[in-house]
């Protein structure tokens, strides 16, 4: 079916933050550099956990994921972003949204599952530690992202099916700066009731289902913490879990913002605001929580760096200098 022939709109237009010129300029500087951090950032833990043989564990497994997946949703919402901050048309296609929305709510469904899944993979380290390597094994780890990826957008699929199968005949004009899936139901002049109910059972059964995994992995783990008699036993686990705890905590929060409000108190900028934190913020600070409080990627950045400065590397980097102008 194409969903093109379900409505007479061809294209949207995304108001984006602001109207005014001025600070659509200093928007545009601060997407830019963010959005610049977080490639940086993220393809920097994607390169020293591929390449370190110390981080190839399932705490390590998981991380990279999470850096790819927010690397891939940071580029689904800022380079469009950026365009329309210096555009006089701030137009998008009806195809082009809908490929917008699948791969953000896929993405976003995905970090969810993973975040859950890490919290699962901490829990093991510190209540069964002895029992972790046979537990967290390389099949049980690919099973696990599997599942996140393909549940993930499994739900992006259905949600995006069903949004974009309605009539969008009142208008074409989206109050956000990306094409996100409560704004346009509110555009449509279908019945969205099996959409909204879709939403519920789907989406929230995902939001639900991560959000107990993680609450219950977390409460096993400070009860484990406790009962430990060492103080820098318990420091240690601790330090563990803390960049882990922070990300689900900044991720979550967001989210439990958004959804946990009254109607009645609902505002558009509030969502606005909360939307630029969760697909901007936080996928620039994810790799920035990870590496600052970790010694073991901070140790594989230095001996990163004590090789590209060795002797060798320089020897190395001479002998390709001479040999490129010899040839050429």
């Amino acid at each position: 079916m194409d969903v093109r022939n379900q409505s007479s709109v061809t294209e949207f237009i995304l108001l984006g933050l602001t109207n005014d010129p001025e600070l659509q300029i200093l928007l545009f500087i601060l997407f830019l550099l963010v959005y610049i951090i977080t490639v940086v950032g993220n393809l920097s833990m994607l390169f020293i956990i591929t390449r370190d043989p110390h981080l190839q564990t399932a705490m390590y497994f998981f991380l990279r994921h999470l850096s790819f997946v927010d690397l891939c949703f940071s580029t689904i919402i800022i380079p469009k972003a950026l365009i329309n901050f210096l555009s006089e048309r701030k137009a998008i296609t009806f195809l082009g949204c809908a490929a917008q929305m699948f791969f953000f709510v896929g993405m976003g469904a995905s970090e969810g599952l993973i975040l859950a899944f890490m919290s699962y993979d901490r829990y093991v380290a510190i209540c069964n530690p002895l029992l972790y390597t046979a537990v967290m094994t390389n099949k049980v780890c690919i099973c696990l992202v599997t599942s996140a990826y393909t549940g993930g957008f499994f739900n992006s699929l259905i949600q995006t099916i069903s949004t974009f199968s309605l009539s969008f005949c009142r208008s074409n004009h989206i109050t956000h700066f990306f094409c996100d899936l409560p704004v346009l139901l509110k555009l449509s002049c279908s019945d969205t009731s099996l959409n909204e109910i879709l939403l519920f059972v789907i989406a929230g059964s995902i939001q639900v289902g991560t959000l107990l995994t993680i609450l219950l992995s977390y409460a096993y783990i400070l009860s484990s913490i406790l009962r430990m008699r060492s103080a820098e036993g318990r420091l240690k686990a601790f330090y563990t879990c803390a960049s882990h705890f922070l990300s689900v905590t900044l991720f979550y929060g967001t989210i439990m913002f958004m959804s946990m409000r009254p109607s009645s108190q609902h505002s558009l900028d509030q969502d606005r605001v909360a939307s630029v934190f969760y697909t901007v913020v936080i996928p620039m600070l994810n790799p920035l929580i990870y590496s600052l409080r970790n010694k073991d990627v901070k140790e594989a950045w230095r001996k990163v760096f004590k090789l590209s400065r060795s002797p060798n590397a320089i020897q190395m980097g001479s002998f390709l200098l001479h040999a490129e102008v010899h040839i050429s």
